[in-house]
């Protein structure tokens, strides 16, 4: 079990979908995002429809709706998951860290003059980020910034404005990051996300036990 909770930037359609013990069993037992295909979009499409949501006005029969269920853990199973993790930190120097960069991700302070600030040396603080983090100071920023590019770019900032806002010193090195951590370049995102708005949306998807 995980306590979360959900926060949409832009055009944003959220489809949830239940999954039985025996099917969340398959899949991974922590909050995971995938870059759904095809199939698994219309089958999610298809559960989550008007009349299909559940059993109490059903458009498919309950042994219809397993199977299709069975369909995308199946296709979720096969899809390579997003690397979107945000570990955030328990040491107290970290989260001093953790706070001035999302107050200011653009800000390209390094790691030791922000040790500097908060009385912490370089390889104390390199030491926490690997052990507590299980990521480099500068992976971890790294991945600060694509989440704020993220936001940026689903409330239309084009990728030359997010690219200076989240700390990139040109847009090349952003496309570049931006594509290796989210599988697509911050121009396709952006582009995928307006054309979803007037159409069937690439929906999110979340699995969970009932």
């Amino acid at each position: 079990m995980f306590t979360h909770y959900h926060r949409a930037h832009g055009d944003t359609d959220m489809r949830i979908v239940f999954l039985v013990p025996s099917l969340a069993r398959l899949m991974p037992d922590r909050p995971a995002v995938f870059l759904a295909s095809d199939l698994a979009r219309e089958v999610l499409l298809a559960l989550t429809g008007a009349r299909n949501y559940d059993d109490a006005a059903p458009g498919y029969s309950r042994s219809a709706r397993s199977r299709l269920l069975r369909v995308l853990v199946d296709e979720l199973r096969e899809a390579r998951e997003r690397p979107l993790h945000l570990p955030e930190p328990r040491d107290d120097r970290l989260q001093a860290i953790a706070r001035m960069l999302c107050e200011t991700p653009a800000d390209s302070t390094t790691l030791a003059e922000l040790g500097k600030t908060i009385g912490a040396s370089t390889r104390t603080l390199s030491r926490l980020f690997r052990d507590e983090l299980g990521m480099t100071f500068y992976e971890w920023r790294t991945q600060l910034r694509v989440y704020h590019a993220l936001v940026l770019l689903a409330d239309g900032h084009d990728t030359t404005q997010t690219a200076f806002a989240c700390g990139w010193a040109n847009p090349s090195s952003f496309i570049a990051a931006f594509t290796n951590i989210i599988g697509t370049t911050p121009g396709r995102y952006r582009t995928g996300r307006q054309t979803t708005a007037h159409a069937s949306p690439l929906p999110t998807v979340v699995n969970s036990s009932e």
